[in-house]
């Protein structure tokens, strides 16, 4: 079976787009990808062998100069044209695609020439890019039990998937905690900044210093945190990119981070309590956080809330009492089979 996978413009659409089309691959069928340039090189990299990677035009409509909106959407419609166009010799048994703007020309084009159409929303409230292309889409597969803004009068049928991950986090399911104390901040970003500020501060109020913190951040900030760790004599391994994710996750008893969908799908995958921070303009971040706390697996905290003051009682309670977050970790682990759960939906 031919089957065209298109990918948005960022690791949290192209990552989930490749796990499936290695299993598809690995399946017999034929599968080509669709990206666009932001992402060339992550997808060129990623891609199964034998794979054909086709570019498109399109880039983000969100800007807040309306030229940009204009540009962008003229992309989309060009490459929509130049994809329908390429569809009606070459037609493709079934389109997936995984959300972001760079998706939305194959979902229409696949609509003008009624070919099975699946959509992957990652995060628990659905994107304006994908509730733009749900209008067209046979089924809707969800990365969470629940996700907000579904239109209560979509045709396509929803399906909870789960969100594709790396093999070494479903290697790594249900690994025990190390109780050691052990604190991981995953920053490494601009809208990350807060956690560079409040974390150290909030373990220099704690009476009990003895944790061991590997903190990710950006490159500018990894000297002036290594020396602010050392000179309050905290154990601490600062660095600016983590290049086993999973095995460090699997390191520690508790993670502070934002709540990308990535992120706190590969907590619950592993299970692992957690201190989740949603970017304060990001809507899709605070309902996957708040899902995430459902579970009982850790705390969604609003940006306004987390201060020093109240990350220090909570570090505090949570390293007292091993018993608290071992209870976490069960509760946050969920079963991902999202790769083959996708797979069969797509091929049955």
């Amino acid at each position: 079976m031919k089957i065209w996978i298109a990918t948005g413009g960022t690791g949290g659409h192209v990552f989930p787009a490749l796990s499936v089309a290695d299993e598809l691959s690995a399946r017999g069928h034929r599968v080509i990808i669709s990206r666009d340039g932001r992402v060339k090189k992550m997808v060129a990299n990623g891609a199964p062998r034998g794979a054909k990677v086709v570019g498109v035009w399109a880039s983000g409509v969100g800007a807040k100069s309306k030229l940009h909106q204009i540009i962008a959407l003229f992309k989309i419609s060009v490459s929509a044209a130049w994809l329908a166009v390429r569809f009606m010799f070459a037609r493709p048994a079934r389109v997936v695609a995984f959300g972001g703007y760079a998706s939305v020309p194959a979902v229409f084009a696949a609509h003008l020439w009624r070919i099975p159409t699946f959509l992957h929303e990652q995060n628990a409230a659905i994107g304006r890019a994908n509730k733009f292309s749900l209008r067209w889409v046979k089924t809707l597969m969800t990365s969470f039990p629940s996700v907000s803004g579904i239109p209560k009068n979509t045709a396509a049928r929803v399906v909870y998937t789960g969100l594709p991950v790396r093999h070494e986090f479903i290697s790594a399911a249900g690994a025990p905690l190390p109780y050691a104390s052990k604190l991981l901040i995953t920053g490494g970003s601009l809208g990350a900044q807060i956690l560079d500020d409040v974390v150290p501060a909030a373990i220099l109020q704690m009476k009990n210093k003895k944790i061991f913190v590997t903190h990710q951040t950006r490159p500018e900030n990894v000297a002036r945190l290594q020396k602010l760790y050392a000179d309050n004599k905290i154990h601490a391994n600062v660095l600016s990119f983590i290049h086993d994710m999973a095995g460090t996750i699997v390191d520690s008893d508790l993670i502070i981070g934002r709540s990308g969908a990535s992120t706190v799908v590969e907590l619950e995958t592993i299970g692992r309590p957690a201190i989740l921070v949603p970017l304060n303009i990001n809507p899709d971040q605070a309902a996957n956080a708040e899902s995430f706390a459902r579970l009982g697996g850790g705390f969604a905290v609003p940006q306004e809330k987390f201060t020093p003051k109240w990350l220090a009682a909570t570090l505090t309670d949570l390293f007292d009492n091993p018993a608290r977050l071992e209870k976490m970790a069960k509760k946050s682990l969920v079963e991902n089979n999202a790769v083959q759960i996708i797979c069969d939906e797509i091929t049955k």
